[in-house]
């Protein structure tokens, strides 16, 4: 099966080439059938042009380069659009996703799962140099996702997911702008009653470039995207009774 991987990247002129080279390794190493789909999100440095070069020297990546205004869940939205595999990934631009779990997360999908979540916070997950009250604010959050929807998953904010193609096909219209596109996606396939498994991923703290996440602008948008897919979950519920 055709494996996408999708990058929304934004001011990631020092990270993208080392994401897209450690990446394509292990494709290769593993044999997968891909296409890696690298977005830049109005870049200001050289982002663009290191995705034009990358372009060019490998026929499996392409390039989408979005007019303003910007937006991380508006990237991932155009970066969908594209796809043509038949399993679509989706993996930060700034070094933080570990390669291997790119691979476990494929093979996890052809056991028969429509979509993989991975953990940072279970046994055999591994983080370094997360920051502090971003750890004690994200462990919070996902334990309210948890108890409010009933799930066993404890990292559904995490944007590093993967999923079958017709998983994305099911959850359009996807309407997030920024990083609340991470709960809108997942929360949706679940709410359609699509199969997942959680495993134990690895998470690196960026070593260059700044983070484009900024929690105070951005509560309102979670808390929006979060009652947005709980009344929709209800209202799934009740057409189910009907």
């Amino acid at each position: 099966m055709k494996l996408s991987i999708v990058i929304p990247a934004r001011n990631e002129e020092k990270n993208i080439r080392k994401v897209f080279m450690e990446i394509n390794e292990v494709l290769i190493r593993e044999k997968i059938e891909n296409e890696i789909i690298i977005i830049d999100d109005n870049s200001t440095d050289g982002t663009r042009k290191v995705i034009e070069e990358l372009v060019s020297e490998n026929s499996n990546v392409r390039g989408v380069f979005r007019k303003p205004p910007p937006g991380f869940g508006r990237a991932i939205r155009d970066g969908l659009k594209v796809i043509t595999g038949d399993i679509v990934e989706i993996v930060m631009a700034d070094s933080s996703d570990d390669p291997e779990d790119v691979v476990r997360y494929y093979k996890k999908i052809l056991e028969g799962y429509d979509c993989v979540f991975g953990s940072r916070f279970i046994k055999g997950s591994r983080t370094q140099d997360y920051p502090l009250i971003k750890l004690i604010l994200n462990r919070i959050a996902n334990n309210f996702i948890k108890i409010l929807f009933g799930i066993k998953n404890n990292d559904i904010t995490n944007a590093f997911k993967a999923y079958r193609r017709e998983v994305i096909e099911a959850v359009q219209p996807l309407v997030s702008n920024h990083f609340n596109i991470t709960v809108e996606i997942p929360l949706k396939a679940i709410n359609r009653g699509f199969r997942f498994a959680t495993i134990p991923i690895s998470w690196y703290g960026r070593t260059s470039g700044v983070s484009k996440y900024k929690l105070k602008e951005l509560q309102r948008k979670y808390l929006f995207s979060l009652l947005y897919c709980w009344l929709e979950r209800i209202l799934l519920k009740d057409e189910v009774k009907r």
